[in-house]
């Protein structure tokens, strides 16, 4: 009577596995997958050196707007929508030619930290390919909202670094 039934499905229970609280991907990881294909839609998200405030600043953001005109000027990315934030920036585009991905958002990247005399950015981004079902306007009015929702600004327009296509 004194002894527990156990049954022979019993499973142990074991305390989940916890990551280090420093574990961030890295820029090799953030590669997995990448696929750079003329004419798809990317949406871009990077994030400054140790998320330095950087672009809090009027000249460094138009440093870095400007680095997207360069791109779309040089013909490797039509900027559809971007939102410069005050650590990273979001980057809504449509690769062009045959320049690889990674090589557009470097270049932007190495323009903006020539520009601005030191390193600015953190290594590596983030990509996400869209789907043809996804709904590119909608996407773009997330990403122009990005400084509504975090807080910095009362309204959208009140916000000097952000553009899009459709607005």
């Amino acid at each position: 009577m004194g002894e527990l039934h156990k049954s022979k499905y019993s499973i142990p229970y074991l305390e989940p596995a916890m990551p280090p609280q420093n574990a961030m991907p890295h820029g090799k990881d953030l590669r997995k997958g990448r696929v750079s294909l003329p004419r798809q839609v990317y949406h871009i998200t990077t994030v400054t050196f140790d998320r330095q405030p950087v672009f809090s600043d009027l000249r460094p953001a138009r440093v870095l707007i400007n680095a997207l005109r360069e791109a779309q000027a040089r013909g490797d990315a039509t900027t559809l929508a971007f939102v410069i934030m005050p650590d990273h920036m979001h980057w809504l585009l449509q690769l062009e030619g045959a320049t690889a991905l990674s090589n557009v958002v470097g270049a932007v990247k190495a323009v903006t930290a020539h520009g601005l005399g030191g390193r600015i950015w953190q290594s590596g981004f983030h990509d996400h390919a869209l789907r043809q079902e996804e709904d590119l306007a909608k996407l773009a009015r997330y990403i122009v909202a990005n400084p509504l929702r975090a807080g910095l600004v009362q309204r959208i327009g009140d916000d000097p670094h952000w553009d899009a296509v459709w607005l």
